[in-house]
């Protein structure tokens, strides 16, 4: 079984020749590697290039590592000496004619950055690299190739792709993706039970251990707690002053507004959350807080609640923003002003909200995501936000029964969840 990742192999696709090093980014186990090294590959001969012009090189790889003479026994403590890898790539290089140079886990290279760097100034080499250690997991990481570095960030499997990969329906897939989620290796797991071990194990033993090794935390730092009330709260507004104040009410615990805000930024930079801010629609402009928080992976999220909290309504929303951002598009929480007057004819201002205002250059989606919509009053309730925006921007509304597009008078799309992440053209519906 093989899922194509399309959209990221056309990524590489035209990317091709840029003078950038081509840094393929995203959290462990979302197929960065496979990516790179089989599919990329793969395209590479089907267009021509002879594989000898193709160098690939694992950083992690036994073999790999003992063709260029690295101590195997010694590899654990140090990194791969840079001249025994750069004499490796001179040798490879018999010719004046392109090579393209795919380098796994390549922060395992000493000086990868001066290395690469230098390659850069070489006519007849493209580079395109993974890495998952602390450091690479990181979005900081294209600042250290002075500004030539070009990311292609790749997310876990979203549910088109995921329900590509098997036989049921799309009712029964969608239950299992809200569930586990998308890392690739859920899908070939045929048991509950194994799906929820990986997740376990790969949240608490590697994700975390990664931020924890980055930034020097204390193994017991409370930042696991921390991941564990985002995992609580996703789709509901928050600030770390609202969290500081959950700490010590909930957890008996005390963690300071600034500890906490830290927090959140090491795992916004690691891909574990995203961070959604407030934008006023009318005023157009940013509100600092307070700001929702949403997961890279859904199943991540469950298996830090032990699978004790999935929540239909907030994991929908939590897949729709994903499903947004894995589309290209920029997504906020959308906030309207208006004033109305009051029982004693006094002018109050009100704020209404939109679960989603999506941009893309131009293009511009307002999106509520309705888990279900059983009458008239809730119907207005989910739309009063659209009716006060006053222009002229598509409005949809996205339910979780099956439901084809369908327009109102007013011009408001309404259409089921699945429609909506199986079809990539339905915010043209």
């Amino acid at each position: 079984m093989e899922i194509q990742r399309s959209k990221y192999l056309s990524a590489l696709i035209a990317r091709r020749h840029n003078g950038f090093v081509k840094v393929i980014t995203g959290i462990r186990r979302a197929g960065k590697s496979y990516l790179m090294n089989t599919l990329f590959y793969r395209y590479l001969i089907s267009d021509g290039i002879d594989s000898k012009h193709i160098i690939r090189f694992a950083f992690d790889s036994a073999d790999d590592l003992a063709s260029i003479g690295e101590n195997i026994e010694a590899f654990s403590i140090r990194k791969v000496n840079p001249m025994k890898f750069m004499d490796h790539i001179k040798k490879t290089m018999t010719d004046d004619g392109m090579y393209y140079l795919l380098l796994d886990e390549v922060q395992r290279l000493e000086s990868f950055e001066a290395v690469l760097n230098g390659y850069l100034r070489k006519s007849n080499i493209d580079i395109y690299v993974t890495g998952s250690n602390s450091k690479f997991l990181s979005s900081d990481i294209l600042t250290e190739f002075e500004g030539r570095g070009d990311e292609i960030h790749v997310f876990p499997l979203v549910f088109s792709e995921f329900f590509s990969a098997g036989d049921s329906s799309p009712e029964e897939a969608f239950d299992d993706y809200m569930t586990y989620g998308g890392l690739p290796a859920i899908v070939l797991m045929k048991t509950e039970e194994q799906k929820a071990s990986y997740l376990e194990a790969q949240m608490k033993r590697v994700y975390l251990k990664d931020i924890i090794a980055r930034y020097n935390l204390d193994p017991d730092s409370e930042i696991s707690e921390l991941v564990e009330v985002l995992a609580s709260g996703i789709s509901c507004l928050t600030n770390p002053t609202k969290l500081s104040n959950t700490f010590k009410s909930a957890r008996k615990s005390s963690l300071s507004v600034a500890t906490i805000a830290k927090y959140i930024s090491y795992l916004q930079d690691a891909f574990i959350i995203n961070k959604a801010q407030q934008y006023d629609i009318k005023g157009k402009r940013y509100i600092a807080t307070p700001f929702k928080i949403y997961f890279e992976d859904v199943g991540l999220r469950n298996a830090l609640l032990n699978f004790r909290q999935v929540e239909p309504t907030h994991l929908m929303e939590n897949i729709i923003f994903n499903e947004l951002r894995y589309r290209g598009y920029r997504v906020d929480v959308g906030v309207v002003e208006y004033r109305e007057k009051d029982n004693e004819g006094k002018d109050r201002r009100k704020r209404l909200e939109i679960d989603f205002v999506a941009n893309q250059g131009s293009k511009r989606y307002y999106i509520q995501s309705a888990y279900a919509i059983p009458d008239e009053t809730k119907w207005r309730q989910e739309t009063n936000s659209f009716d006060k925006t006053h222009d002229s921007f598509k409005k949809l509304v996205i339910v979780d029964r099956y439901q084809k597009p369908k327009r109102t008078e007013k011009g408001y799309v309404t259409m089921g969840l699945t429609e909506f992440l199986l079809d990539p053209n339905s915010l043209e519906a």
